[in-house]
Parts: structure tokens; C-alpha cells; sequence
């Protein structure tokens, strides 16, 4: 969803800032400078947080027209990680991800709004579970500039909620654990 997402999920991940030309990004996945993270309610009593470990994503990004921005992020649900095995094992079941029939997730943006400065709201169809909703992710541009590898990289966080009956996960945790929140932070490197 994300922004760059699920996005992730998804995600997803933000864009807004920067230099004044419009640019390709591939989202840093070797260097695993990206992250797609959730956290959920758990009983209204602590938050159990999570990761996804293996996604895949680009943007493009014009600091002089962020409305022309574009995301687009695939995620294997496979690979959650709670940091707890068993219950790893029973998110990619059928009660919540179903990985067996929907091994991955994906975020497509259909739009960018600026919000303020250095600030947009990304809204895609997030894909997830085998159902497609738009989603918003509220984006922050957090930087951009030279790598000592001679390269060029942006970097955004963006954060959305999701409903879990929305996307047909109906397994019932209680009133507190109806919603996941994700938090996204993508570094690209310019193509």
C-alpha cells in the first residue's frame, strides 16, 4: 500500500518536495532503506506491530508539479513478521491475508494533492485479501539529495488506516483491533 505500499500494502509512501525536475525513482529494496509497517490494537490492551519484509516499488516525482507524482508498489503478504512465528503463521491463513490465494499485495495511485509544504494526500487502489479499495495515504517528503555511491535519492513517509472488513478480513478481535494502521517509508534511488 502503499505509498510506496502495502502497501502498502501498498503502501504506499509520499511525494512531495525537492528538486525542480521530474524524475523516476526505484524504491531502495537491495539496500532495504524501505519499509511497510503496521500496527494493530491488540484486545485495546498494547499495540502488536509488524513489518512486511519483501516488497517491490517505483515513483515519479516533480517537485515542480507534485500533482503529476505517481506511485506504484507490489508486497508479498507471505512475508509478514510479528517477530512471532505462530502468529505469523495465522496472519498469512485465511482468517486474515488468505497468502495462499492472494500471495501479494498492491498499491496504484490515481492521484496526488498537496497539502502544504513538503506535504501531500496520495489516494490508489490499494489491492489486499483480493479486494481493491481506494485508499489515502498522507505523504511527507523527508529529503532528497546525493549518495556518496554517486547516485540521487528522495526519501517519504506516509501513514493511512485501514478497516479490516473492508478488505474482507472478518475475523473477529474485538472492537479495539477493527483497524490497522500502516506506516510507510520509502528511499528511492533516481533512475
Amino acid at each position: 500500500m502503499l505509498k510506496n505500499a502495502l502497501a502498502a500494502l501498498v503502501l504506499g509512501s509520499a511525494l512531495i518536495g525537492g528538486q525542480a525536475m521530474a524524475a523516476d525513482y526505484a524504491i531502495d529494496k537491495q539496500g532495504q532503506h524501505a519499509f511497510v509497517n503496521f500496527k494493530i490494537s491488540h484486545l485495546g490492551y498494547s499495540w502488536l506491530y509488524g513489518t512486511f519484509k519483501d516488497f517491490d516499488g517505483k515513483f515519479s516525482f516533480d517537485a515542480a508539479n507534485p500533482e503529476a507524482s505517481k506511485v506504484s508498489v507490489t508486497l508479498n503478504t507471505a512475508s509478514v513478521d510479528t517477530n512471532h512465528a505462530e502468529r505469523d503463521k495465522h496472519i498469512r491463513s485465511a482468517d486474515f491475508l488468505n497468502v495462499s490465494k492472494h500471495g501479494t499485495a498492491t498499491f496504484e495511485s490515481t492521484s496526488v494533492k498537496s497539502t502544504g509544504e513538503g506535504t501531500a494526500d496520495i489516494t490508489g487502489d490499494l489491492t489486499l485479501n483480493g479486494v481493491t479499495k481506494p485508499v489515502v495515504i498522507a505523504a511527507k517528503f523527508i529529503g532528497e539529495g546525493k549518495d556518496p555511491w554517486g547516485g540521487y535519492r528522495a526519501g517519504f513517509e506516509g501513514t493511512t488506516t485501514l478497516k479490516l472488513k473492508d478488505f474482507d478480513i472478518t475475523k473477529d478481535l474485538g472492537p479495539a483491533s477493527e483497524t490497522v494502521e500502516l506506516i510507510i517509508s520509502v528511499e528511492g534511488i533516481r533512475q
